[in-house]
């Protein structure tokens, strides 16, 4: 049986529903709610707890300890998506866990080679047996093609690189923040969020689309819109991250372009930031 955060990814909820394995769904973040399904399964009912280090639309961070926790009470397996966290958090990049120091209490963590390492393909790491299982058994693993030669060792030249330099991710975090106080500063709806991922809540999917197209056409800035049934209804956004590229004529370039489009659609000013 897999434990689902509410808040999973697609690409999770697909694996999940493929597996053919019971599923319980609990309210995002809540440990209490997990506890109780947990505690309702049968004792010798094999359990995955399947859950995310950073989600990638409200930009907060999963209770990755006592996640744990309830994993060793009730010998539960973890499974930890860490897809939107690997490169850009912990000393060597490893992710959330790792910054948290955590990792060694995970059964198994995914990753991305796209996103903060540039490339394409992905990746799951976890003991020596549970990789030669999966290796052996996943059919949709078994015929897929491998990644070609040049992406491979791109991804191993940016794993390598990111592993050594704290440079780039000191700049992102810094970058991020600093991106924040000009939205505040311009009283631009963003979530409060404690990560590089900046929310900016619009409210209204026609007005999402279209401030996502007035960036794009008058301003040379491309920002992706979030519709239903990504995010709730009502709950619209543009979802913001900055790079450690990012300089900060481009992000005042960015507020002033959108608190222009903001007067102009008549989007609401910051009712929803924190």
């Amino acid at each position: 049986m897999i434990f689902s955060d509410a808040l999973n990814h697609n690409s999770m909820i697909e694996g999940i529903r493929r597996s053919g394995a019971g599923r319980r769904i609990f309210r995002h973040n809540d440990v209490s709610h997990l506890r109780s399904l947990l505690a309702a399964a049968p004792p010798d009912c094999p359990k995955i707890i399947a859950f995310e280090s950073v989600y990638s639309m409200d930009g907060d961070i999963a209770p990755i300890a006592q996640i744990c926790d309830l994993a060793d009470e009730f010998g539960a397996l973890t499974y930890l998506d860490e897809v939107h966290a690997v490169g850009l958090y912990g000393p060597r990049g490893g992710g959330m866990a790792e910054r948290l120091g955590l990792a060694e209490r995970i059964t198994v963590i995914e990753g991305t080679l796209a996103k903060a390492f540039g490339v394409m393909g992905g990746y799951i790491a976890g003991s020596a047996a549970l990789i030669d299982v999966v290796r052996s058994f996943a059919e949709s693993f078994i015929f897929t093609s491998a990644l070609p030669p040049h992406l491979a060792a791109g991804a191993s030249a940016a794993i390598r690189h990111l592993k050594a330099s704290s440079a780039e991710r000191d700049r992102l975090h810094a970058n991020a923040a600093r991106l924040k106080t000009l939205l505040r500063q311009a009283q631009l709806p963003i979530l409060d969020t404690p990560t590089h991922i900046v929310p900016l809540i619009i409210g209204d999917a026609h007005l999402c689309r279209a401030t996502s197209q007035l960036l794009l056409e008058e301003h040379g800035i491309y920002v992706q819109p979030i519709n239903y049934p990504t995010v709730p209804r009502g709950l619209e956004r543009l979802r913001i991250t900055p790079t450690p590229h990012h300089t900060e004529e481009h992000m005042t370039a960015l507020v002033a372009a959108l608190a222009d489009i903001r007067d102009h659609l008549g989007w609401p000013k910051a009712g929803l930031a924190a």
